[in-house]
């Protein structure tokens, strides 16, 4: 068997920013991250997308508010951003401080469709649903993992794509996008039964459950492709949803934990904010 492929987002994100980079230079779009709190995990993503939208020239801005603030205000901070012309997208980092948590449907509902960047308002995900052309502004994650797959033509059509995982951020979304590409698509969670025989089905095998080293070897059918969306952080070290040392062994391709998916979906933020601006110039 052939050394296995690793499949670098760092790379394949660093492209897909350099393609963007004219576009950007010409539209001027604005992206805004909104931080309710201090989480250590959204503070180090939200460096990220910032250091990111700076490397190719995008403006943005941080706008971090206290984990006491109320819905109300929230919600009011959502309004002024959906009425600010010059703002072209803008996202409410999850998760939120506990008192907020149960209202998240609500506070992505209040933002407008056209500056829904991270695509998880019901219009976008609706628009997933219809076809590939009606891909707008898909949920970042899984816009990231197929623009991971089509930098190094992995061919999707005809395989059969297995996904441990139904968030409503990551699994139902992706499960749909890979369906329009022609894939089969097996939908695994906590209530399948004998996931390991799902998951050695799996041409493509994407583990996004949030539970570390969760895939092993025994679990994954030898030459597929693993996608890792998992990130836990274990003794300050990030680990990923796949056991990465020996699945490599089997798999064809896999992606790193950090370096992985994790790009990808800063890249397909961008992007994503790109074509927003685009939509609302026409």
């Amino acid at each position: 068997m052939s050394p296995t492929l690793l499949l670098s987002g760092r790379e394949a994100s660093d492209k897909i920013l350099v393609d963007l980079k004219p576009k950007i230079a010409k539209l001027d779009p604005k992206l805004v991250v909104v931080q309710v709190g201090n989480d250590p995990g959204s503070s180090s993503y939200i460096k990220q997308k910032i250091k990111s939208c700076t490397e190719v020239g995008m403006r943005s801005e941080h706008c971090h508010l206290p984990s006491t603030i109320s819905l109300a205000d929230l919600l009011s901070k959502v309004g002024e951003l959906n009425a600010d012309p010059d703002i072209t997208g803008f996202i409410v980092q999850l998760p939120l401080p506990e008192h907020l948590q149960s209202h998240v449907p609500e506070i992505i509902r209040a933002i407008d469709p056209k500056k829904d960047v991270d695509g998880f308002g019901a219009y976008n995900l609706g628009k997933v649903f219809l076809s590939k052309e009606f891909e707008h502004l898909p949920p970042a994650t899984p816009a990231g993992i197929i623009m991971l797959l089509e930098h190094y033509k992995i061919s999707v059509a005809g395989k059969h794509a297995v996904i441990v995982g139904r968030s409503n951020i990551v699994g139902k979304p992706l499960a749909v996008m890979l369906l329009n590409r022609d894939a089969t698509v097996t939908v695994c969670h906590s209530k399948t039964k004998n996931i390991a025989g799902c998951t050695l089905q799996g041409d493509i095998l994407v583990a996004a459950l949030g539970k570390p080293k969760f895939i092993t070897k025994d679990m994954v059918k030898p030459g597929a492709v693993v996608i890792d969306v998992g990130m836990s952080r274990i003794d300050g070290k990030l680990i990923g949803d796949v056991d990465f040392e020996t699945v490599q062994e089997i798999a064809s391709a896999i992606t790193p934990v950090p370096g992985g998916v994790g790009p990808m979906t800063v890249a397909s933020l961008i992007k994503n904010c790109v074509h927003a601006k685009e939509r609302q110039n026409r």
